[in-house]
């Protein structure tokens, strides 16, 4: 396969530097979203009341994950335009899909973790 004149090509460095650039202006946009997304949670969290600090750590911890699996995801995309042939792109994949489901696991838990804590600290009577 690795000698198949079809899974042998170059990419053109204009159109490489074409995708680096879409990654990064797509990088942008979403850095900006993010932006708004957490002056949104920051304005929730502000209105919330004692009984909402579980969500307040909730919703923490899902944005955290969420820019930290964005973040990823545009390292691993601009390290697939700049991969040399379809070998460096397979090994790219594989690593990045062992690194994100990695990071899943370890997501999950720390969420369920926290859910069962905002549940007991909801439950405890208020003095």
């Amino acid at each position: 396969m690795a000698n198949d004149p079809m899974w042998n090509f170059d990419v053109p460095t204009q159109m490489r530097q074409f995708a680096e650039q879409s990654v990064e202006q797509a990088k942008k946009a979403v850095d900006g979203f993010l932006s708004a997304a957490h002056k949104t949670a920051t304005t929730l969290e502000t209105q919330a009341s004692t009984a909402q600090t579980g969500a307040k750590d909730m919703s923490q911890k899902v944005m955290t994950f969420a820019e930290a699996n964005i973040n990823n995801s545009f390292e691993f995309a601009q390290k697939l335009v700049r991969a040399k042939d379809i070998q460096e792109v397979m090994a790219l994949q594989q690593e990045f899909l062992k690194q994100q489901m990695q990071a899943i696991q370890s997501q999950a838990k720390d969420i369920g973790a926290a859910a069962t804590k905002a549940a007991m600290d909801s439950a405890k009577p208020k003095i």
